[in-house]
């Protein structure tokens, strides 16, 4: 494959950081791996794309950010559904204020089919796996960070994830610093495709990033209606997403003042998820208090 890509194959991260060609590097390899990666990435002062979560560890999180804050390099978090252009055009109308003060958004994640045990047992579970990504586009569109966290879960899909320590079906629920509601209901299972959308509720209107299915095209015949289905999976749905913000780090990596998702983005997504797993385990509200590096 690196042979058919013009690429090759490192022997060690310790050559990577060493090789004077690798101006950037991208962290995609199993979750218990990245924050060494992204260490390493760090000191060898080469920007990194890092896949989330950085770590299931909230220290070793913490020490990375903190090793990260001084460094002059950019460092983008996998949170690619912030260049969806359906999800772009909610935030829009959020920022334009042609909807008024957000009073309410419901964001629904649900996958098409359960991971393999095998991948639950090191995912960190639905919080810091699937519903992360929520986490972070509840704040990328409010523009602001939750200050409390309810949760509650069930196993309704595959008991094996319940004996994993899991759940496979979640409802979540975040109260906004100025009182609004963000409610974000998880599965791990549907039975029609790949199925995410957004609706956000406010003082002058409403805007949705609605189901998106694989062809807008709807048969009329008789008395019924018959349109397409939903994309298969959440890559199918989300693959241009990814080549956007790759173009997005690529953009800063050659000095543009391009937004993206940053590590203290991913901090703050991966806070949110482990107060959200506390409310799980203690069956009640959790405030969220945020860390900062020095």
């Amino acid at each position: 494959m690196a042979y058919r890509l013009g690429a090759k194959v490192a022997s060690s991260s310790e050559e990577i950081w060493a090789a004077n060609d690798v101006d950037a590097v991208l962290i995609a390899s199993s979750t218990n791996t990245h924050a060494d990666l992204l260490s390493g990435a760090i000191q060898a002062h080469k920007p990194a794309y890092c896949e989330k979560p950085i770590d299931l560890n909230m220290d070793r999180v913490k020490a990375v950010v903190q090793e990260a804050y001084h460094a002059n390099a950019p460092i983008m978090i996998g949170f690619s559904r912030r260049f969806d252009s359906n999800h772009l055009g909610v935030r829009e109308a959020i920022q334009y204020g042609t909807i008024g003060k957000v009073e309410m958004m419901h964001l629904t994640s649900r996958a098409q089919e359960a991971p393999p045990i095998s991948y639950v047992k090191v995912s960190g579970g639905q919080f810091r796996d699937q519903t992360i990504h929520f986490f972070d586009l509840a704040c990328w569109l409010a523009g602001e960070a939750p200050v409390e966290v309810y949760a509650a879960g069930a196993v309704l899909v595959d008991p094996a994830i319940g004996e994993a320590g899991d759940v496979d079906t979640s409802m979540v629920i975040l109260r906004m610093p100025n009182g609004a509601l963000c409610h974000i209901d998880s599965s791990r299972r549907t039975t029609y495709g790949y199925d995410e959308c957004i609706e956000v509720f406010g003082a002058r209107g409403m805007v949705q990033s609605m189901r998106k299915p694989t062809r807008e095209v709807a048969l009329y015949t008789g008395t019924k209606v018959i349109s397409d289905g939903l994309h298969p999976g959440w890559f199918e749905r989300f693959e241009p997403s990814f080549a956007l913000a790759l173009d997005a780090f690529i953009s800063a990596l050659e000095g543009k003042a391009t937004p993206y998702p940053s590590l203290m983005d991913g901090l703050r997504a991966q806070i949110i998820a482990e107060a959200a797993v506390e409310s799980l385990h203690k069956n009640q509200p959790v405030m969220i208090t945020y860390w900062q590096p020095e």
